[in-house]
């Protein structure tokens, strides 16, 4: 760590420590490797050739492990069989910067530090962070921000420096997912194609590191939206992503939902039954869009298809009040209208909040009905007309059959641009039976969307595009403009699936798992959606989190796409909708959780898709 861009460790949303290198004899190891050994280790391998006779081969291997609970461990090897004495010193500084002032470049300088115990301490007016080190430095140079030591190295020995990184009054950092338990199953896959277990264990590695205790309930947990800019409950990515891995059991759906039903806002006034959320970038066709109107949309249909996942009756039970509300929340701030707005006055009709709106109603008057409460027609009622007014009002007709709009202005005029948010239009959602929720496109206009989505125009090669390569504004680093998002992708390959359009799901999954073995099946957020050709590599982008909670969620999404498992728990039946062109060749699931119980499906090469393991008295639905 020099210092420079986004580089440092993070607590809190503030940076706690920018600099952190190493001189031994005088000299930076030279670097050979760096690599993410897991979801939060990072090792970074040097050399160094302590004189000049030693010739080509060198004598000092220097290892570094970074965790990402603030530890750095430092060992060094000696290659030589002869003693080596190295005087080794650690140039440290900080700007204690918080992640606002850091992502747009506007971080301060280096603080000055002063000694403290074993290590170095900085302080400002918004906090303080100090590192110790084991064993304690032979001496300490504040105004240098330097530790120093001599260190004698035997024949073939090692020995190390841990340097633990925290600010003042924090305890060590331990992520639930550490604990003995854990909501997630821990499922493998196998199968024709090595990419596929390779993801699968490493996109639920990356979750387990996310997991998060809600510390006034310990025994709930839910994912931190994602490292390093995320590392807090973001209420729709945690709604997103624990709908994505229903397959991996319904405990952390019920975390999640507990965890947010207890931030729900009450009252007599416009926005009770809301979930709150932050607001978030939308692009430059569009103004922030409001996180907490998808969460409050998320949350009763995220409850509707864990109880169709096996969520036990008892915790459906205690989250149905919650779920109401949000319902109440939706209908009340329609109104007499047939469209959900923008919070903000004269706000943009969204089409992805429309078919948020649209599942969020279907699944929710799903719900009502199956748990015995009132409500369920007057939902059905105004999806049917949400439905209607859609089809017709959202629709562009262009030579090409058309597109939807991204969003209608309140004077009518709609925002034409192809964009990824159109992929919530075929996550319609499961029912009852195993049957997918209806949409709001018609049968054509499904067609016309799905083969936008599957044209260059929006398939990079490496996954589905923010924005259409050919629309205004298109920029392949732009967050909501042209970068391959894995979460829109994910909900893409599942919903084109769905709709029995596997030629386009299949070229979008091959495409994200090019781009995961490039990154080591350890997906970011986000990379850059230029065009794959033959010999490129998908291009990092800088300011994505890695790991990141909808992207890891997305590559179990992604992969469990092709059995196509649509469970009904209350009825006591599981059918298998699997992509029947097996676009991976065979493939094989176990320690999936479907009604409580292990679930384990392969598919064939044929497409054809067999249950190995199940529930007792689980049927095989048609």
């Amino acid at each position: 760590m020099t210092g420079g861009g986004l580089e440092g460790f993070y607590r809190a949303g503030r940076r706690v420590l920018s600099r952190c290198e190493i001189r031994v004899a005088g000299r930076e190891p030279l670097a050979v490797q760096a690599r993410m050994a897991s979801a939060d280790r990072a090792r970074f391998v040097g050399t160094l050739r302590t004189s000049p006779q030693a010739g080509p081969d060198p004598e000092v291997i220097v290892e570094r492990n970074r965790f990402a609970d603030g530890t750095e461990r430092i060992t060094l090897h000696n290659a030589v069989p002869r003693p080596l004495r190295l005087p080794v010193e650690i140039v440290l500084g900080t700007d204690l910067a918080d992640l606002g002032a850091i992502a747009s470049a506007k971080a301060g300088p280096e603080l000055t530090a002063s000694v403290h115990g074993s290590g170095l301490r900085w302080s400002c007016a918004t906090g303080n962070a100090t590192v110790t080190a084991e064993p304690p430095p032979a001496d300490a140079l504040a105004s240098a921000g330097l530790l120093r030591w001599e260190v004698d190295l035997p024949p073939g020995g090692s020995r190390t420096i841990e340097l633990r990184v925290r600010p003042d009054g924090a305890g060590p950092l331990r992520a639930a997912g550490r604990a003995a338990t854990s909501p997630l199953a821990a499922a493998c896959a196998e199968g024709d194609d090595p990419r596929v277990p390779a993801l699968l264990r490493t996109s639920i590695e990356d979750l387990q590191a996310l997991l998060l205790r809600d510390s006034a309930n310990p025994a709930d947990t839910h994912l931190a939206a994602g490292a390093p800019w995320r590392c807090g409950l973001a209420p729709a990515d945690a709604l997103v992503a624990a709908r994505m891995v229903l397959s991996l059991g319904t405990g952390l759906a019920a975390g999640t939902l507990r965890t947010l039903a207890r931030t729900q806002m009450t009252g007599p006034t416009a926005q009770s039954g809301m979930i709150p959320g932050p607001l978030r970038d939308a692009g430059p066709h569009l103004p922030p869009q409001c996180t907490g109107t998808e969460a409050t949309l998320l949350f009763p249909a995220l409850l509707a298809e864990a109880r169709r996942w096996g969520l036990p009756e008892q915790e459906t039970e205690a989250l149905l009040p919650a779920a109401e509300r949000c319902l109440a929340w939706l209908r009340k701030t329609v109104g007499d209208g047939t469209y959900l707005p923008d919070p903000n006055p004269g706000g943009f009709v969204r089409c992805d909040t429309q078919a948020n709106a649209h599942r969020a109603a279907v699944l929710g008057a799903d719900l009502l009905d199956g748990c015995g409460r009132t409500g369920g027609a007057e939902l059905r009622q105004w999806a049917q007309a949400l439905r209607t007014r859609f089809r017709e009002d959202f629709w562009l007709e262009d030579r090409g059959g058309g597109r939807p709009a991204a969003a209608r202005a309140r004077d009518g005029n709609l925002v034409p641009h192809l964009g990824a948010s159109a992929v919530h239009l075929l996550d319609t959602g499961l029912l009852g039976g195993g049957e997918p929720a209806p949409g709001l496109l018609d049968k054509v206009q499904t067609e016309h969307l799905a083969r936008l989505l599957g044209s260059p125009l929006m398939d990079s090669g490496w996954g589905l595009r923010g924005l259409g390569a050919k629309e205004p504004g298109f920029n392949p680093f732009g967050h909501r403009t042209g970068a391959v998002r894995i979460q829109e992708t994910a909900l893409a390959v599942a919903g084109l699936a769905a709709a029995g359009y596997e030629k386009e799901a299949s070229s979008l999954l091959r495409g994200v798992l090019a781009a995961a073995e490039a990154f080591t099946h350890r997906l970011p957020e986000m990379y850059a959606g230029e065009q794959r050709t033959e010999g490129s590599a998908p291009l990092p982008h800088p300011a994505a989190c890695r790991p990141a909670a909808t992207a890891a969620a997305g590559g179990v999404l992604l992969l469990t796409t092709l059995a196509g498992i649509r469970p009904d728990a209350p009825a006591g039946t599981v059918t298998l909708r699997p992509v029947r062109g097996a676009p991976l060749g065979e493939v094989g699931f176990t320690g999936l959780r479907v009604a409580g119980a292990p679930f384990s499906v392969r598919v064939s090469r044929l497409g054809l898709a067999m249950v190995e393991e199940a529930a007792d008295g689980l049927q095989l639905g048609v």
